[in-house]
């Protein structure tokens, strides 16, 4: 897996140094930058966390978190604010900004490592696809979690087998799967399956779901596929 990268901006430069050091040991690819101006020319939608200085020349913290909430390319950013300004007010105008996280000064390395690798699991568990819950095809449908199959509202019993071929086709709209990539897919470790048995179900398939039948195409010498 590629490297996270974090940009690191504060106008205190021993500061960025030790954050950098410490970071890339954990694993992270870390730039820094010493004023927001500097970090503004950057490509900052290269990276997935952002720990800003909030007290920093002309352009504080906050006023770069605004200028990046108002462009779509960095809006979805993550931001830690690192600051010496602890009051509620402060905490609340952070957090007003989009921030994930607000670290007051002084603060540990360690304590700062940890809210970043906290801040960069829970936002890449949202960037992780969600498995479809249902998948259509016109009046076909498929019920993922409730593993439920209809045509025109009207269910459809299929066995366990025949569900998942129909899946499998499904989700993969137009590309051919032979005969043993059926298998491995579907019937994997199990032994004495015969390339019969998928025909078989093919066939059975074919018949509960009506009218999508002729969806399910067979392409001689190569396998089967579903076809809008």
């Amino acid at each position: 897996m590629d490297m996270q990268k974090i940009l690191v901006v504060d106008d205190e430069e021993d500061l960025c140094e030790i954050l950098k050091f410490n970071l890339e040991i954990e694993g992270y690819e870390v730039d820094t930058a010493f004023s927001a101006e500097e970090a503004l020319k950057m490509d900052i939608p290269s990276y997935q966390l952002l720990l800003l200085d909030v007290m920093m020349g002309e352009i504080s913290g906050f006023k770069m978190a605004s200028i990046l909430q108002k462009n779509e390319k960095t809006a979805g950013i993550p931001i830690i604010f690192l600051t010496a300004k602890d009051t509620e007010n402060d905490m609340l105008t952070g957090f007003n900004l989009g921030a994930d996280d607000y670290i007051s000064k002084p603060f540990s390395i360690r304590q700062v490592v940890a809210r970043v690798k906290a801040v960069l699991r829970r936002t890449t568990d949202k960037e992780k696809p969600q498995e479809n819950e249902r998948l259509e095809y016109e009046t076909l449908s498929l019920d993922i979690k409730r593993i439920k199959a209809t045509v025109d509202g009207q269910e459809v019993s299929l066995t366990k087998k025949e569900f998942e071929i129909l899946r499998l086709l499904l989700e993969n709209k137009g590309n051919v799967f032979s005969r043993e990539e059926i298998l491995s897919r579907i019937w994997k470790d199990e032994v004495y399956v015969l390339d019969r048995t998928i025909d078989v179900n093919i066939t059975r398939l074919r018949k509960k779901i009506g009218p999508y039948g002729k969806n399910i195409v067979t392409r001689l010498g190569f396998g089967y596929c579903f076809e809008g």
